[in-house]
């Protein structure tokens, strides 16, 4: 087991494009560390590169207290697990498993060893002698999980690993897999693009866009704190409603509603009351709005906006609201509406909101659990 420390690292193609830019952080020994982000963000690339599978351009590259720039990938004592699985289909599982360590010429009690150990660890004992097209998506997932452990690494490397499962098993794997990584103690480093998946299996969450690092914290940090826009739209699902507002004294302006910020609004954020006068961008998260008519409104603020669209799940009712005020794209801050139309806001409404499309909803609003963004730099207000 190793920390892994990142250095200004950088990667740019033959083409002059930079994929990567500064990234500079330590990975703990033993964490469990999540690289999130959309499609291209970098999040791959980055992997890879810890990997040795791609060249760094610039920067340095530590995996415990050893620079591995130039190391080989097979000299670097990791293990990767792939998307795709890569397993040898015309070998056994017991086969597949021992493939890395029959490579690296050790004996063969050692192999069969460990090879049950990992099979037991990962329930695969009574599928050892079956090829893995007799195995379901989610064995032969924990067959190449299987092939990884028995190496003993210094760190598992994953790339997106659950991405080729049914909605069902990936909730399952997910859990074998933090379980599993809790038990052996490796320092891991997990890709995803579900951010469902980086919050419910990092220790930490990086999260990456366009090859930059937006933030890295706990689960928890990046849904209360976020640094700026683009992580507080891109953690959370539904993802957080973004308008543009005015601060008028205590009082904020969202479209033709008017929010009285409670005291413990300026008292966490004491930046907020230089923005009296001023334009910035609100957050709302979903589940911070609710019907005022089925919900207690004490510590509430109260607006009232048309419902376009109620989706009942049973355990939630998602209600969409057409909230009259300029709606903030998240990735990009020169993003226009088409014909002046406003994106809609999403509530997590209690199941019991008798709201049908085309009501005219009265609406309680957390105010202390509102998010405020500079709309020139897109940093929080803190």
């Amino acid at each position: 087991m190793a920390s892994i420390q990142l250095d200004r690292i950088n990667k740019v193609y033959g083409d002059r494009y930079p994929a990567i830019h500064d990234l500079s952080f330590e990975i703990e020994d033993g964490e469990f560390m999540v690289f999130v982000g959309p499609s291209g963000c970098g999040k791959s690339t980055a992997l890879r590169m810890v990997a040795g599978l791609e060249t760094i351009s610039s920067g340095e590259l530590k995996i415990g207290d050893k620079v591995v720039n130039n190391v080989d990938p097979k000299d670097r004592d990791i293990a990767m697990v792939f998307q795709s699985y890569a397993l040898y289909p015309h070998k056994t599982v017991r086969e597949n498993i021992a493939f890395p360590l029959r490579m690296a010429g050790v004996p063969k009690d050692e192999i069969n060893e460990r090879v049950n150990e990992a099979a037991r660890i990962l329930e695969l004992t009574r599928h050892l002698d079956r090829k893995p097209a007799k195995l379901s998506g989610g064995q032969r997932q924990r067959v190449a999980m299987g092939r990884a452990i028995v190496r003993r690494p210094q760190a598992f490397l994953m790339d997106e690993p659950l991405s080729n499962l049914d909605a069902k098993l990936r909730v399952q794997m997910r859990a074998e897999i933090v379980k599993l990584q809790r038990s052996l103690g490796v320092t891991t480093i997990y890709v995803t693009h579900d951010q469902v998946e980086a919050m419910t299996m990092g220790d930490r969450v990086t999260v990456l866009k366009a090859g930059r690092l937006q933030q890295i914290d706990t689960p928890q940090n990046l849904y209360t704190r976020p640094a700026n826009v683009f992580v507080a739209a891109f953690i959370g699902s539904p993802s957080m409603n973004l308008y543009e507002a005015s601060l008028d004294g205590v009082d904020l302006r969202l479209g033709s509603q008017v929010i009285t910020l409670p005291d413990a609004i300026f008292a966490s954020r004491p930046s907020l009351r230089a923005y009296s006068g001023r334009k910035l961008i609100v957050g709302i998260r979903p589940e911070d709005i609710d019907d005022a008519d089925v919900t207690d409104k004490r510590g509430y603020a109260e607006i009232a906006a048309p419902v376009t669209l109620v989706e009942a799940l049973g355990a939630e009712t998602m209600v969409h609201l057409a909230v009259d005020a300029p709606w903030v794209d998240a990735e990009d801050p020169d993003a226009v509406v088409e014909g002046g139309a406003q994106r809609t806001a999403v509530g997590r409404f209690s199941p019991r909101t008798q709201l049908r499309a085309g009501d005219r909803a009265r609406l309680a609003v957390s105010a202390e659990n509102l998010h405020f963004f500079d709309p020139n730099t897109r940093n929080s207000i803190w």
